[in-house]
């Protein structure tokens, strides 16, 4: 299979951060950084047990190129960001903020590859005062994101 590398555009602090992630093979691969996995459920997909069917959409879908973006989030596990009618070289990207201060100091991302039209990222613990948000990303770029929940 051919490799493919991607580069998400995330927005932390108030500045840009070009964050380059590894090449890529045909499946979805899952990327975090920041302090992500420092809370409960985070490097968790929701399906995990005691999370499954806890989420709900927060917010309108969000749409760029026909593609679409929503945010979950549970008042147990915390949230997730999915993307829908994607291409490849896009991923759902959740940031979350440690103090509530909508700056981005983790972040998970869930790629789309080709013959996937959809991706989701793993849980992101915006509970307790934190706060998170999702963004579509393609090709390096930040295309919509929602509000700071």
């Amino acid at each position: 299979m051919r490799r493919r590398s991607f580069q998400t555009l995330l927005t932390a602090s108030g500045a840009a951060a070009l964050l380059a992630l590894t090449p890529l093979t045909a499946d979805a691969a899952s990327f975090s950084g920041g302090n992500y996995g420092a809370y409960g459920f985070e490097g968790q997909y929701p399906t995990v047990g005691g999370c499954a069917g806890t989420f709900r959409q927060v917010g309108p879908t969000r749409t760029a190129g026909g593609m679409a973006l929503k945010y979950f989030y549970s008042d147990r596990c915390g949230s997730f960001a999915r993307i829908e009618n994607s291409r490849t070289n896009c991923a759902a990207v959740l940031e979350r903020s440690n103090s509530g201060a909508a700056r981005a100091d983790g972040w998970v991302s869930e790629t789309v590859d080709p013959g996937v039209t959809y991706a989701y990222t793993k849980i992101g613990n915006n509970l307790h005062g934190r706060v998170s948000r999702a963004l579509l990303a393609c090709d390096g770029h930040v295309l919509t994101s929602t509000s700071w929940t």
